[in-house]
């Protein structure tokens, strides 16, 4: 079923893409790596990120909409009383733009690169936020690419635990979330499957 919640300031969305038809929207390391810049350069002034996997073929994200303070000292010439959902799209589609136009470049490849809107669920309660947070970690597990989450480079769940490396993950809230970082790893090691009947997509 098709997701289409509105935006706004301060609250949570799982935020989460696919590539049209059977294309793959990475097919190398960088491609990854790339994707990840992109999206520091055009939505971490709009979005706290919580969590994050990227699938060859889709993409899962957890975010905070920033509050409207922030927004308005880093935005400060956009009204946001007109649209404040429409902003939001317009930097998210700008983001997904420059990916796009970047990967069709080097693949020598046309048209559409992700399906047409961007699906979004608010997070409206504390144990939908844990399930989402556990399903987006397992999402390579839960689709037979690994077998646990520390084994899939492109998720947020590695740069999450290595504390000796910064981040600009909103690492220190989900650690208090789940209690320390003993308590976030134990409960994914426990819980590999808790979601795999969820229906995301």
């Amino acid at each position: 079923m098709f997701v289409y919640e509105k935006f706004n300031p301060g609250n949570f969305y799982h935020v989460y893409n696919h590539a049209v038809g059977k294309d793959n929207l990475f097919t190398s390391h960088e491609n990854y790596l790339f994707f990840l810049n992109r999206y520091d350069k055009y939505l971490s002034s709009i979005f706290k990120t919580f969590a994050y996997c990227l699938m060859p073929n889709h993409f899962h994200i957890l975010i905070q909409v920033r509050d409207e303070k922030e927004l308005r000292a880093s935005f400060a010439t956009v009204n946001f009383e007109i649209d404040f959902h429409k902003f939001i799209m317009q930097k998210l589609s700008n983001f997904l733009n420059s990916y796009a136009k970047a990967f069709n470049k080097q693949q020598s490849r046309k048209g559409a690169l992700f399906v047409d809107y961007t699906k979004r669920k608010e997070i409206t309660n504390d144990f939908y936020f844990t399930r989402v947070v556990n399903y987006i970690h397992q999402n390579a597990v839960l689709h037979g690419f690994c077998k646990t989450a520390a084994d899939w480079d492109y998720s947020s769940y590695n740069s999450i635990i290595t504390l000796n490396k910064p981040s600009k993950l909103e690492r220190n809230k989900i650690f208090d979330w789940f209690g320390g970082i003993e308590q976030f790893v134990s409960f994914h090691q426990e819980n590999r499957f808790l979601d795999d009947e969820i229906d995301f997509h």
